[in-house]
């Protein structure tokens, strides 16, 4: 399998090497992403150089990845990106991508790249998104004026990518966005018709049964594609299927007769484990959900960690980690839910750090954040808001405010500017706080605007909120640094205090000597004992946690009865 970005340097110009294979939805959260990821590692075990593809992609739920040569120092006018010299000045190494291209690019066995996935659009708020192109972002931009001003670079640059992924692999495993049958947005739709044209795509067509409707939804969409597009679709997939197969024989009879498209499977209904592809799959704001409780273990011998549901969220998967630990309840609460129940607290990430802030000062959460004694640990965006101050908050959109008061948990200040950082982190840790006694090297990514200092104890700026409220305290007597890596301040990767942490490390909880302190450190707070581990399946009583598989081999298993024939007949297995 291919593991190397020698070849991805040059847009080619001959004719495309690799097979397309567009997963295609009639609607958003048909599928998609799970059965793209299963296509990917159910090939890649076969020895097929696979690699995923989304032209355009909608998200705050990123990952930081190499940048190919291809799209580094493009001269202004070259055809292989899409030129902005001032985008491209500092010919940045890292960009981001969604998270389930990442995902993908691992059930492929290939290491992940901006051009999985050229384009994407974090949205953040007023109808408007940052807009990321190769990696990098561009501007922010409301949904009209990104179509009228930027679509033909996001598609020139989109066009690009695949062009490079195909010359270097056998089969591009492409996925599609939201349902390919929106008749208003077929001449813009980046990710379905357009991908499908350039790529000389194969669509597989995804239709979701749990929500009923699935053969009129099927009937439809092929019934509305342009009919250069309908004849590119070469089978149906029906996801998400509970029963008896049986009964769906007459239906599915009735559309293979009406439309002429094999139904090639009916995947049943299963969840391999992939982390959520958007915000879409968290409570909405203002409800509760809670992830972990299914692992068999008893709520008396379990303990909660609440992540108040920012209405920014973002890189929302960091708690995913601590979820799979048995005895571990991770609960999405509203920002006006009280702490009682709580253990411990994450803030995660989130796209508009100042907003979110305001959102949690309007319903007072920083004042029981300060009560709470439990440990708290805040990741990305999370850290920013505990500290005492965002300074140059209308970078982030807030007008006619340059500082607002933090929630006061950590004596630093964030100073926002236009720059991003964005790439893989490898640090060294030596805990304190909510992770006393882990130790060892970190592993993750950065994605982020703004950088952390240490506060003063008096300042002279004006803030929201009155100068009484501030916990702050000289910095040098009581903050920690628990991180550390090569030509960087400590302050500027993490800090903490007390029971209070703070890092810029997404994926922090990946680690295991990081989650299994925090996870201890909220047992101990709980005053409950932490379950043992987790028996293998092979060894687990019908009443032990067992440790989930493998999700990508789980989502392999999902559609193994895709036949791979109908979707690329011409490539080797």
């Amino acid at each position: 399998m291919a593991d190397s970005l020698d070849n991805t340097t040059d847009v080619p110009e001959q004719a495309l090497d690799a097979t397309t294979i567009l997963v295609a939805g009639t609607a958003s959260h048909a599928g998609k992403s799970t059965v793209a990821a299963g296509l990917c590692r159910r090939l890649a075990d076969l020895g097929v150089d696979v690699a995923p593809f989304k032209a355009q992609n909608m998200s705050n739920e990123a990952r930081a990845v190499v940048r190919p040569a291809a799209v580094r120092n493009v001269e202004p006018g070259a055809s292989s990106a899409v030129p902005d010299p001032a985008r491209d000045a500092e010919a940045p190494a890292f960009g981001e991508i969604g998270v389930s291209q990442y995902v993908q690019a691992r059930a492929a066995g290939v290491r992940p790249t901006t051009d999985h996935n050229p384009v994407l659009l974090k949205p953040r708020g007023e109808g408007e998104s940052q807009l990321v192109v190769d990696g990098v972002a561009v501007g922010h931009y409301a949904a009209g004026d990104y179509y009228a001003e930027h679509w033909e670079d996001a598609r020139a640059a989109a066009e690009a990518a695949h062009a490079r992924l195909a010359a270097a692999h056998d089969v591009v495993v492409a996925e599609g966005a939201g349902s390919i049958a929106e008749v208003n947005f077929h001449d813009r739709d980046l990710a379905n018709v357009e991908t499908a044209r350039f790529a000389d795509a194969a669509i597989l067509l995804v239709a979701d049964i749990e929500r009923g409707g699935v053969f009129a939804s099927i009937l439809g969409t092929v019934e509305l594609l342009p009919e250069d597009v309908r004849e590119r679709v070469v089978g149906v997939a029906i996801t998400k299927f509970r029963g008896d197969r049986s009964l769906l024989e007459p239906g599915i009879d009735e559309i293979e007769a009406r439309t002429g498209v094999p139904v090639l499977a009916v995947l049943p209904y299963d969840d391999p484990g992939l982390p959520e592809e958007d915000s879409v799959s968290l409570p909405a704001v203002g409800e509760r959900a809670v992830r972990g409780d299914d692992d068999g273990v008893p709520d008396a011998q379990s303990v909660t960690v609440a992540v108040p549901r920012l209405p920014r969220a973002s890189n929302t998967a960091d708690v995913d980690p601590l979820a799979a630990v048995p005895g571990v309840r991770v609960a999405f609460v509203p920002l006006d839910a009280s702490l009682s129940d709580a253990d411990g607290v994450v803030l995660t990430g989130t796209k508009n750090t100042a907003d979110d802030l305001r959102a949690i000062r309007e319903a007072d959460l920083h004042q029981r954040l300060r009560a709470f004694e439990g440990p708290v640990v805040g990741l990305c965006g999370g850290y920013q808001l505990l500290g005492e101050r965002l300074v140059a908050a209308d970078v982030e959109g807030v007008a006619d405010e340059s500082t607002l008061r933090g929630i006061g948990l950590l004596p630093v200040e964030t100073a926002f500017s236009q720059r991003k950082r964005v790439a893989p982190a490898t640090w060294h840790v030596d805990g304190s706080g909510p992770l006393a006694g882990a130790s060892g090297v970190v592993d993750g990514y950065e994605i982020h605007a703004g950088e952390t200092r240490p506060v003063a104890l008096a300042r002279d700026e004006p803030v929201d909120a009155p100068r009484e409220e501030s916990t702050a305290t000289p910095a040098a007597a009581s903050i920690e640094t628990p991180f550390s890596a090569a030509d960087r301040e400590p302050i500027s990767l993490g800090a903490a205090t007390g029971t209070v942490l703070g890092t810029y490390l997404h994926g922090l909880f990946e680690n295991e000597t990081a989650r299994t302190a925090f996870v201890e450190a909220v047992f101990e707070h709980a005053g409950v004992s932490r379950p043992g581990a987790s028996p293998s399946p092979a060894t687990a009583g019908p009443d032990d946690p067992v440790e989930p598989p493998d999700p990508y081999a789980r989502a392999a298993a999902l559609v193994e009865q895709i036949p791979l024939d109908a979707l690329c007949p011409d490539v080797e297995r």
